[in-house]
């Protein structure tokens, strides 16, 4: 029995290379199990410090035959023999690593997928609700999105007051203050017909203009005005409306309201016209969130191109009287609802919507006696005279 033992002994002694230094009895009996190759890690540990001694026996070339299956990616055996040497366990972590950041690639490619299908999804009856942290670029793309959209819906729009010179359309605009344009359009011909220039306008007796004026409202104040720019263009400026914006202010009754819409439409020069349509449609969009004339113009003017002003200007104030009412717009019936934060303010439903549209849109005349030939052209309808209907 104790020849046999020796034997014992030094068949495990070959196999687990450690050699004369891990002699131990009770590793005889389990060198095939699993267990006995993770005690023999500390020996290859060792074995570098001491390197004569695996030198001697040909103890590396086994280790090596053994190391080579492991990266023919054997089984169970090399999963638990890989982490026993220092160049096994670099070459199992690096096969390791590409599983390990497989995930971050597909949640990359995620991504994108649901971007885009938000963005997709948006215009087609999705409502967009910029959030309070919209960036500026998102803003101007949305808010020149709307114009365009507005730029199809009217092509023929137009300043709704009745002129035929630079002279009719400031009066016409200072008379437009709290009354309506069709009101205005319905009164200014029998004042032109009798005051056809500043001259005779600045020499008339006020009683006569403010008869004439009362339908428009505050017609002594109004006509107070009319008549002291009339004598402000025969003394000052020889009779002609001024071109310049300096120029146009220094007017009785004239502001920079005034002024751009005589620039825009007059002179050809681009320019804001802020009135109380424009105010509220650009604060429902959130263009902007001032109040104030003079700064909504500034903060609605940077988002466009100044070529786009006086466009725009008769895209949103038709679009504010057509559809977007103050009280009860017709959501249901919008272009731009898709586009619009303010979106279910008013009736959504479609065919209640479409009862509550105005002029043209609505099957109603428009707001001028006289219009553009492009307007009739595209079905509009002359307003009536007043005192007609």
């Amino acid at each position: 029995m104790s020849g046999r033992a020796a034997d014992d002994e030094a068949t495990p002694a070959r196999e687990a290379a450690p050699a004369r230094k891990a002699a131990t009895t009770r590793k005889s009996t389990t060198a095939r199990k699993p267990e006995p190759a993770r005690k023999a890690t500390p020996a290859r540990k060792a074995a570098p410090a001491g390197k004569a001694t695996p030198a001697k026996k040909a103890t590396p070339a086994a280790s090596a035959k053994k190391a080579t299956p492991a990266r023919k990616a054997t089984p169970a055996a090399s999963a638990k023999k890989a982490p026993a040497g220092g160049k096994t366990t670099t070459s199992s972590t690096k096969k390791a690593t590409p599983i390990k950041k497989a995930p971050p690639p597909r949640k990359q490619l995620v991504a994108p997928g649901k971007a885009t299908a938000a963005v997709h999804a948006a215009p087609a009856k999705t409502v967009v609700k910029p959030a309070g942290d919209e960036s500026r670029t998102a803003l101007v793309r949305r808010a020149r999105r709307i114009n365009r959209e507005l730029a199809e819906v009217y092509p023929y729009a137009h300043p709704e007051l009745d002129f035929e010179n630079p002279f009719q359309l400031v009066v016409a605009t200072v008379l437009s203050a709290q009354t309506t344009d069709l009101r205005v359009n319905q009164t200014t011909p029998a004042l032109f017909a009798k005051y056809p220039t500043p001259e005779d306008l600045a020499a008339a007796d006020p009683e006569e203009v403010e008869e004439i004026l009362r339908p428009t409202g505050f017609f002594r104040a109004k006509t107070k005005s009319v008549i002291g720019l009339s004598k402000a263009l025969t003394e000052d400026f020889g009779g002609e409306v001024p071109g310049r914006l300096e120029d146009l202010v220094k007017l009785p009754g004239v502001g920079r309201k005034t002024a751009f819409v005589v620039l825009g439409n007059a002179f050809g020069r681009p320019g804001i016209t802020v009135d109380t349509h424009f105010q509220r449609l650009v604060r429902r969009w959130r263009w902007t969130a001032e109040t104030d004339p003079d700064k909504i113009e500034a903060a609605v003017g940077a988002l466009f191109p100044k070529s786009d002003w006086t466009d725009l200007s008769h895209h949103v104030i038709w679009h504010g009287r057509r559809i977007c009412h103050a009280r009860k717009p017709a959501c249901g019936a919008c272009p731009i609802a898709p586009l619009c934060p303010a979106y279910g303010e008013g009736e959504t439903d479609p065919e209640k919507a479409r009862k509550l549209l105005k002029y043209e849109k609505g099957g109603l005349p428009g707001q001028r006696l006289n219009p553009p030939q492009s307007y009739l052209d595209a079905g509009g309808r002359p307003a009536p005279p007043l005192g007609a209907g």
